[in-house]
């Protein structure tokens, strides 16, 4: 089997004003979290995968459980064209890892 890791980026935009919305928008965090994802930024999520067979699978599991109103998009990159991502940041504070120095290569 060929590793090329791949990169799925999933922006979102769900409307949150009832509350049958913010629990459609909950339920959707929660399953994109258990699908491996993690908050990038604010309605941005990532995830690494290990080839375009997880991509692909990754892609079909978040279709079965997209919310009925808002929208997504999906856009997949190689880790290469990821890593290309230059953060522009001014005095804001954050958690984000903006090297990668303590990238395992296999």
């Amino acid at each position: 089997m060929i590793y090329r890791f791949m990169r799925i980026v999933l922006f979102f935009d769900l409307p949150a004003i009832t509350k049958k919305d913010h629990r459609e928008y909950s339920k959707f965090i929660k399953h994109i979290k258990s699908l491996g994802f993690s908050m990038y930024q604010e309605s941005v999520y990532t995830k690494l995968c290990l080839n375009e067979t997880v991509v692909n699978i990754t892609l079909k599991n978040i279709k079965e459980k997209l919310p009925k109103n808002g929208f997504v998009s999906v856009l997949t990159l190689t880790e290469k064209q990821f890593s290309s991502i230059e953060c522009l940041l001014g005095d804001l504070k954050t958690d984000v890892i903006l090297t990668d120095e303590k990238v395992v290569k296999l």
